[in-house]
């Protein structure tokens, strides 16, 4: 009894020294990020600053019929939903094809990790060169006797920001999945070598399967960088772009200017239910793909 009252003492001052050095931490996270959500919960949830009146739902009934919203919601989840999944597979094809002896390997792995290196203004600036009315691609359409194209303003203007997405996200990503290619067992590739595996077996079966807690990882950073890629399309048609190109920040930065706190509100609520519902998704499903690997 002495002995088990002595080992809850020991670890009841671990616990207390634990928390003593978690301290500052905790009270950074808890004044800079938990009470300031907590205050916009509160403002989605009355009629105004100044009466303070609680009314419910009833904001977020109003965004959900704002037609500039709803727009916003839809562009930035097909942006999403096209970006995301190409950002993952081609990164990965990449790593995996840096991982084979090719030629010229590292001037192609300079040309995918150097939009790392450059400001994202110096990155948008590039592609106003290209993808000007006057740029480059429409200098070389018109040596094909093709008509110009204004990509900005036309519905080619998504694929624009998407390729512009791909270029600066795609080097960090394959950085990422070559770290995570490397740590794979080695006795494992090669006991799939002696049983005679196919390279498509030994990268779905083995390769794959020990990448998944990376892909998850990738994953969760392409969709965050998917919903910041408002800076990308701001830099290159400002505050009211091209229909296709108005995202849910580009309606969050307008409202904020109207004053309307308790409709921003309350789209920062929706916009962080759902990452929270979709980051859960994305860990349960590397759970079940990945545990019989774990430990």
């Amino acid at each position: 009894m002495k002995k088990s009252g002595k080992q809850q003492h020991i670890r009841r001052q671990d616990f207390l020294t634990s928390l003593a050095f978690l301290s500052p931490s905790l009270l950074g996270v808890g004044i800079f990020f938990v009470v300031p959500f907590g205050v916009v919960v509160y403002y989605s949830m009355i009629d105004g600053v100044g009466t303070r009146v609680f009314v419910g739902l009833e904001n977020f009934q109003k965004l959900f019929s704002n037609a500039a919203f709803l727009l916003a919601a839809k562009n930035t989840l097909h942006f999403s939903l096209l970006a995301v999944p190409l950002a993952v597979v081609l990164a990965l094809g990449l790593a995996v094809m840096l991982e084979a002896r090719i030629p010229l390997k590292s001037q192609f792995r300079t040309f995918f990790l150097s939009p790392m290196m450059v400001p994202v203004a110096s990155v948008v600036l590039i592609w106003q060169v290209l993808f000007n009315y006057n740029g480059t691609v429409n200098e070389l359409l018109l040596l094909f006797s093709e008509e110009k194209i204004d990509w900005l303003l036309s519905e080619y203007a998504p694929f624009v920001v998407l390729l512009l997405f791909l270029w600066k996200n795609l080097g960090y990503n394959m950085i990422l999945f070559m770290a995570g290619l490397s740590n794979i067992p080695k006795e494992l590739l090669e006991v799939a070598d002696v049983e005679g595996a196919s390279e498509a077996y030994k990268f779905f079966a083995i390769k794959l399967r020990y990448l998944s807690p990376t892909v998850l990882f990738v994953t969760i950073l392409s969709l965050i960088s998917s919903f910041k890629v408002f800076r990308e399309v701001y830099l290159l048609a400002g505050d009211y772009p091209y229909e296709s190109l108005y995202m849910l920040q580009h309606f969050m930065n307008n409202t904020f200017r109207s004053l309307d706190y308790q409709k921003l509100s309350a789209a920062a609520v929706v916009m962080a239910g759902v990452m929270v519902v979709v980051i859960w998704l994305l860990f349960k499903a590397e759970d079940w793909f990945g545990r019989d690997i774990e430990g």
